[in-house]
C-alpha cells in the first residue's frame, strides 16, 4: 500500500489534532448540568436513577468517542490518497484512432462497422492497466480528438458515443502525425489502428514512428465485401435546349459476384428513368442519358439491387447534382445583315435577342452582352462583347492592333480547357483570310494558327471580351454545329452560366460557394438540417462538408442548393483488411494492460465513513450511545 496524497507523517498528525479536539468536547460533554428542581423528592428520584445506570453511561459514552475517532482516523488516512502497491508506477499512453470513413458505414455486421469498432475500443479501456492512459480520436479526412489523454473510463466511455460516420476517406499519415505529436515523451506509447482498412499508405509517417519507437496496433473490423457504388455522376444542360440535360452515371461492382441492379435518375424529385443493368465482378459500368427532360433545379442518381435486397454499404448508392440556373440574357447583335447570326442565337430559348444596324447603334436599353459583326463602335461597350472580324474604320481604336492579313489560316492549337471550346471540333474548319491580331496582355488565344490568333478570349475595361479574327462568311465555320457552340459558349461564359456552375462538389474538401456582392457571411445548412455560418471570401461561402447530399446556402435575400457527393472511390470496396502495415512493418495485437484495481482508494474510505455515520445517527436516535 503506498500513499500518494498526503505522507503517514502529515496523516498520523492530522489524526492528533483532529482526534484531540474530538476528545476534548466529550470530556466537555462529561460536565453535569446543573438542573433545577421545584420539589425535593424529584431530585432524590433523578439520584437514584443515575447511581444505578452509572457504569452502563460510561460504557455508552466510550463507545461514542470511539466511533468518532474512528471517522477521524479514517478520514485522515483518505487524504493520504492510498494506493495498491505499483498502481503509481508507469503504464501505457494510447492514442486510439478510430476509423469514422464512408466504408465504416457499412452493415456486413450488425448494427454497422462503427458500431463493432466502437464496442471494441469500450474493451480497450475497460481492459486498461492501473496506470495506463488513453486518448481517443475520429479518424476520418482530419483527425479529431474527442478525449484528452486520461486514466478516467466514464471520460473514455461517454466520448465514444459522440463518433458519428462520415461521407469521406480517412487520411491514416493525418491521424499518425496527430497520435506522434500527443506521444511526445509519453512512457509506454502506443498508437491503436481501430479500422476496415481502407487507408491510404503512410510511408512519410513510418520512420517517424521508428525514430520515435512508438508501437502501433490494429484493430480488423467488417466480413462482407457486397457492394455496388455509384462512382461518377456528371450532370449538364444540352447546350442547344437548356431544357434538357446530359447525364453521365458510373457504376462500380468491386465485389466478388455479378450483379444485377436497378438504376433510377430523379429529377425535383420525381423519377424520370429507370433502367435495369448487370454489373461484373469488378466492372466499371457507365451509362450515358443523351437528352434527360423533368429536371430543372436537382438531379439525383439512385442504385439499388434488382432482387430487392440491399447491399451492404447505403451512402455511395445516391449521388446529387445542381443543375445551373437558367437565365435569360438580352443580347445585341450589331450587324448589317447575317442569317447565321441571327440563326444561332435564336437556337436557345433563354436569350433575348435584340439586332440592330451599326448606323442604329447603341441601342437603348441594357444589355448582358453585344456581338459586333464586322463591326468596331467609336467607343467600347460598357458591357461583354463578341467581336466578329473587328476590322476597325478609319479613325477607330479597336480592340485590338492588327498587323495584316494571315492566308487561309488553320486551327493548329486548340485550348481544350477554356469553356468556349466545349462540346466542339475546330481542327479541319476552313478559312480563307483572317486579321493577323495582336493579343493585349492577359489575353488568352483560346485556337490559332502558327502565324497568329484566330479565337481570343480576354477582358476589356473590365468586360469580357471573345474575338473571331476572321470573317463567318469567309470559312465553312457556319456550316458546323460548332458554330452555334462557339457562340452560346461565349455568352454562357459571360453571364457565369457553364456546365461546372454548383453542380457538385467532393466531400471532405474545402468548398467555396458562390453568393451574391456584398456579403461577408452566410449560412449553409446540410441535408441533416443543421445550420451553420460561414465566412464569405471574395464572393465565395467557404465551408468544408463531410455528407453527401443537398445543402442550402443563404446569404441575405439569396438561397440557392447545392449538390454534394462522395468522395474517392476506393471506399466502396469494402473487402475487410486483415492487416496493417505502415512502412515496411505490420502493425500488431494491441497490447494488455496489467492487472491492478484502478480507482482510487480514497472513494471507499468516504463510503465507510458515510455508513459509520448512519449507523451513529441510528444509535444516538435509539439512545444506545448517549
Amino acid at each position: 500500500m503506498e500513499l500518494t496524497g498526503l505522507t503517514l507523517t502529515q496523516v498520523l498528525t492530522t489524526f492528533a489534532i483532529v482526534g484531540g479536539a474530538v476528545f476534548v468536547l466529550y470530556l466537555l460533554k462529561l460536565r453535569r448540568r446543573q438542573v433545577a428542581v421545584p420539589f425535593v423528592k424529584l431530585w432524590e428520584h433523578v439520584l437514584a436513577e443515575k447511581q444505578t445506570t452509572r457504569l452502563f453511561s460510561q460504557l455508552k459514552r466510550i463507545l461514542s468517542l470511539l466511533i468518532a475517532l474512528a471517522i477521524v482516523a479514517i478520514l485522515a488516512f483518505a487524504l493520504g490518497d492510498p494506493r495498491y502497491a505499483g498502481a503509481t508506477a508507469s503504464g501505457r499512453s494510447l492514442v486510439v484512432l478510430v476509423d469514422a470513413s464512408a466504408s465504416m458505414q457499412a452493415t456486413d455486421v450488425e448494427p454497422s462497422r462503427l458500431r463493432v469498432a466502437l464496442e471494441r475500443v469500450r474493451g480497450l479501456v475497460e481492459g486498461l492497466g492501473p496506470a495506463d492512459r488513453m486518448l481517443v480520436a475520429q479518424m476520418d479526412a482530419t483527425t479529431t480528438p474527442v478525449t484528452p489523454l486520461t486514466d478516467e473510463p466514464r471520460v473514455l466511455l461517454d466520448a465514444l458515443d459522440g463518433i458519428e460516420a462520415t461521407d469521406v476517406s480517412a487520411d491514416l499519415g493525418a491521424g499518425l502525425r496527430f497520435a506522434l505529436d500527443v506521444l511526445r515523451n509519453e512512457p509506454g506509447a502506443e498508437i491503436v489502428v481501430v479500422s476496415d482498412g481502407h487507408l491510404p499508405p503512410a510511408e512519410a509517417e513510418a520512420q517517424r514512428l521508428r525514430d520515435a519507437g512508438v508501437l502501433v496496433s490494429f484493430i480488423p473490423i467488417g466480413e462482407g465485401s457486397r457492394n455496388v457504388a455509384i462512382t461518377a455522376f456528371a450532370v449538364r444542360r444540352y447546350p442547344l435546349d437548356k431544357s434538357q440535360s446530359e447525364v453521365l452515371v458510373e457504376l462500380w461492382n468491386p465485389s466478388e459476384n455479378d450483379e444485377s441492379v436497378e438504376l433510377t435518375l430523379v429529377g425535383d424529385g420525381e423519377p424520370v428513368d429507370v433502367q435495369r443493368l448487370a454489373v461484373k465482378k469488378g466492372e466499371r459500368l457507365r451509362r450515358f442519358y443523351g437528352s434527360v427532360s423533368g429536371a430543372d433545379r436537382t438531379l439525383e442518381a439512385r442504385v439499388a439491387l434488382a432482387d430487392g435486397t440491399h447491399d451492404q454499404l447505403g451512402v455511395d448508392d445516391h449521388a446529387f447534382a445542381r443543375l445551373p440556373e437558367r437565365r435569360r440574357a438580352r443580347i445585341l447583335a450589331v450587324s448589317r445583315g447575317n442569317l447565321y447570326l441571327s440563326a444561332a442565337l435564336l437556337l436557345d430559348e433563354y436569350l433575348d435577342v435584340v439586332e440592330v444596324t451599326p448606323e442604329q447603334y447603341p441601342a437603348e436599353g441594357r444589355f448582358d452582352a453585344v456581338v459586333f459583326d464586322n463591326f468596331v463602335p467609336p467607343t467600347p461597350p460598357d458591357t461583354a462583347a463578341i467581336y466578329i472580324h473587328p476590322q476597325p474604320a478609319e479613325g477607330v481604336v479597336g480592340p485590338f492592333e492588327i498587323g495584316g492579313d494571315i492566308d487561309r489560316p488553320f486551327f493548329d492549337r486548340v485550348d481544350r480547357t477554356h469553356p468556349l471550346t466545349r462540346f466542339t471540333a475546330l481542327s479541319d474548319v476552313n478559312i480563307a483570310r483572317a486579321l493577323e491580331l495582336r493579343p493585349r496582355d492577359g489575353d488568352r488565344i483560346v485556337g490559332g494558327d502558327r502565324r497568329g490568333p484566330l479565337l481570343i478570349a480576354g477582358t476589356r475595361d473590365g468586360h469580357r471580351m471573345v474575338a473571331f479574327a476572321f470573317n463567318i462568311h469567309e470559312s465553312d465555320l457556319a456550316l458546323r454545329i460548332a458554330w452555334p457552340l462557339l457562340l452560346l459558349n461565349s455568352i454562357d461564359w459571360f453571364v457565369e452560366e457553364d456546365a461546372s456552375y454548383l453542380s457538385s462538389y467532393r466531400t471532405g474538401e474545402t468548398w467555396h460557394v458562390p453568393v451574391p456582392a456584398g456579403h461577408d457571411k452566410a449560412t449553409i445548412e446540410s441535408p441533416a438540417g443543421d445550420e451553420r455560418e460561414v465566412p464569405v471570401v471574395e464572393g465565395r461561402a467557404v465551408y468544408a462538408g463531410n455528407h453527401a447530399g443537398f445543402y442550402t446556402v443563404r446569404a441575405g435575400d439569396f438561397e440557392e442548393v447545392f449538390a454534394a457527393n462522395l468522395g474517392p472511390g476506393e471506399e466502396s470496396d469494402i473487402h475487410p483488411a486483415e492487416t496493417l502495415e505502415v512502412g515496411d512493418a505490420p502493425a500488431q495485437e494491441p497490447t494488455s494492460g496489467k492487472a491492478g484495481v484502478r480507482r482510487e482508494i480514497w472513494i471507499y474510505l468516504v463510503m465507510l465513513v458515510l455508513a459509520v455515520l448512519a449507523v451513529e445517527w441510528l444509535s444516538y436516535h435509539r439512545r444506545w450511545t448517549v
